[in-house]
């Protein structure tokens, strides 16, 4: 029984570190354990232009600075997509290396979302110009139609929005962020290698019965929504396949308790704390921790241009189960990390 792993220092190729108070308070947790990181740009304004991404990118590293956490912890900067979005801004910041991708929320979506696309159409010139300089568009891969289930969304957007939208740009790579269905993991197989997929580590824990039966649990509550068994069956079964185009994307969330256990709770799960005990744990369960470092180090490195990191980390499977993580001090309330409800053996050493 493998009882010990040592791994190249992994990536989280979807991070939400927020802003202020709670960019303070998060930061440490992601720095601690992973080398880069894709920073999400949905802050209140949005990360919209080059200008915005290096400001950000300064008020992360000051953070982790501030932090006392000692790693080569690198944020990797996102530009939000919006229907007045200059293409020679993403190309130029792309050219650069400041920006590694740009995020397309559709709008209304999730957290933060109002100023993301409401027509394909409108944003097509950007689209046209990332492809032709091979940057990657990230996608909140859902619809936002009210007559279309919660629970369809991402069927709906695959079949609606990602389907004609790689047939009129074959040549766009895609991230299908936090894909949460078979529909999501079949669109990568069916991708040509040309659109990926990042798989969180709640959804890979986690169904609809977790959240719902006895009793609304509003700390699994997320955008996209954990699905039926069936679809998180098929999350595991690609996260664990050892295949190149699935790989780790956190999207760790943070919002106060306040905010999660209130009348209209806001959607987020907060995982970044114990991610890695959560993915060794499913891998284990699965008889494939010898794909983990394929999933949480290789995969996601080599689909965004990067060598794969020199350092490693080492986890290591106790008798004793990891205590659950303490709540996140931020000012006058905190922020809860993920409870996977099963027992964590894997510890990082």
């Amino acid at each position: 029984m493998t009882t010990r792993l040592t791994l190249a220092r992994p990536d989280d190729w979807h991070l939400h570190l927020r802003d202020g108070a709670t960019l303070e308070s998060v930061v440490a947790a992601s720095a601690r354990d992973f080398h880069r990181c894709l920073i999400m740009p949905n802050l209140v304004p949005p990360v919209v232009t080059s200008t915005d991404a290096q400001a950000y990118k300064e008020r992360i590293l000051a953070a982790v600075a501030r932090s006392g956490v000692d790693s080569d912890f690198t944020p990797m900067m996102t530009l939000y997509l919006t229907e007045s979005t200059n293409p020679s801004d993403v190309v130029d910041a792309a050219a650069t290396g400041l920006i590694q991708a740009v995020k397309l929320y559709p709008a209304g979506a999730t957290t933060n979302s109002d100023s993301g696309v409401t027509s394909m159409d409108r944003v097509m010139p950007v689209l046209e110009a990332m492809a032709a300089n091979d940057i990657v568009l990230c996608v909140h891969g859902e619809v936002t139609t009210p007559e279309v289930d919660i629970f369809d969304r991402e069927a709906r957007f695959i079949e609606t929005v990602l389907h004609p939208l790689r047939q009129r740009l074959p040549e766009l790579r895609v991230t299908l962020e936090h894909i949460t269905t078979a529909d999501g993991v079949q669109a990568v197989r069916d991708g040509d290698g040309q659109v990926a997929g990042s798989i969180t580590p709640h959804h890979l824990m986690i169904n609809r019965n977790h959240m719902l039966v006895g009793g609304i649990r509003p700390h699994y509550y997320c955008l996209p929504i954990v699905k039926r068994e069936a679809h998180r069956q098929a999350l595991v079964q690609a996260a664990t396949s050892g295949e190149a185009r699935f790989f780790l994307g956190t999207d760790s969330a943070p919002h106060a308790r306040g905010a999660k256990e209130s009348a209209c709770g806001c959607a987020g799960v907060f995982n970044a704390p114990n991610t890695l005990s959560c993915v060794a744990t499913v891998f284990e369960q699965a008889e494939a921790l010898d794909k983990m470092e394929g999933f949480v180090s290789v995969h996601g490195a080599r689909w965004y241009g990067h060598e794969v990191s020199d350092a490693t980390i080492t986890l290591e499977r106790r008798e004793d189960a990891r205590s659950l993580d303490p709540c996140v001090a931020l000012e006058q309330d905190d922020i809860q990390p993920f409870d996977p409800g099963v027992p964590l053996y894997w510890h990082v050493v």
